[in-house]
């Protein structure tokens, strides 16, 4: 694996524990994280990082296997580009489902290597 793509690897890491670290403080509930705005955008910015290092990933090694790579990407661009209809109900479920699968096949990708 080249380092470019370890970079990479290693943002998505970074934004998902900072993802995590938005609620020890809070409890880890839909309803505090939609009645929270300032959780709401800084979770959707870590998520547009997810995005964007993963379709770098993706395009520097389209034959890298992770789970819900593409909807990860997709969900960056709605972010950005259709900002008024992000769904805090899809972004939930990301935090909730996602999350924790993608943490774990980017740790074991990087231990690979």
């Amino acid at each position: 694996m080249d380092t470019e793509i370890k970079v990479w690897l290693y943002d998505i890491l970074n934004a998902i524990s900072e993802i995590e670290s938005y609620f020890t403080d809070i409890p880890k509930e839909f309803l505090h994280y939609k009645a929270d705005l300032k959780t709401k955008r800084a979770v959707e910015r870590n998520i547009e990082i997810i995005g964007e290092a993963m379709s770098r990933v993706l395009k520097r090694e389209p034959s890298m296997v992770i789970t819900n790579s593409r909807k990860l990407v997709d969900t960056r661009n709605r972010i950005i580009h259709a900002y008024d209809a992000v769904s805090d109900d899809i972004i939930w479920g990301i935090i909730i489902r996602h999350l924790p699968v993608l943490k774990q096949e980017i740790e074991n990708l990087l231990h690979k290597n």
